[in-house]
């Protein structure tokens, strides 16, 4: 499964915040209310809820709600997704780089 570009700048820009990469990190112990997320951040809870949208609209997380409290829970399929990219891209990288050491090796000057 390809990755769009939309969806991958949307992740990207979501986890570009060290914020939202501490609620990402603790969701994945499991799901969190949004109190439970909001914790560990010396910041107001609409701010808290402003990067709860970002990672939910970037797919990363979903939220349901029950009552009154609103529940968390990481996507992993969604971070699979951004992995293979990542993956698919160091592939591309390491080929390259072995291509260019065989260059390399075969230009070093023989003693």
């Amino acid at each position: 499964m390809t990755i769009d570009a939309i969806s991958l700048d949307r992740m990207f820009h979501a986890l570009s915040d060290s914020s939202r990469r501490g609620m990402i990190d603790r969701l994945g112990l499991g799901p969190a209310s949004v109190m439970e997320l909001a914790a560990p951040f010396p910041m107001a809870l609409p701010t808290v809820m402003k990067h709860l949208n970002v990672l939910e609209t970037s797919g990363l997380v979903r939220s349901a709600k029950a009552g009154r409290v609103r529940t968390y829970q990481l996507r992993q399929e969604r971070l699979a997704e951004l992995e293979r990219w990542i993956g698919e891209r160091k592939a591309g990288w390491n080929s390259a780089f072995d291509r260019l050491d065989l260059l390399l090796a075969e230009e070093e000057p023989k003693p």
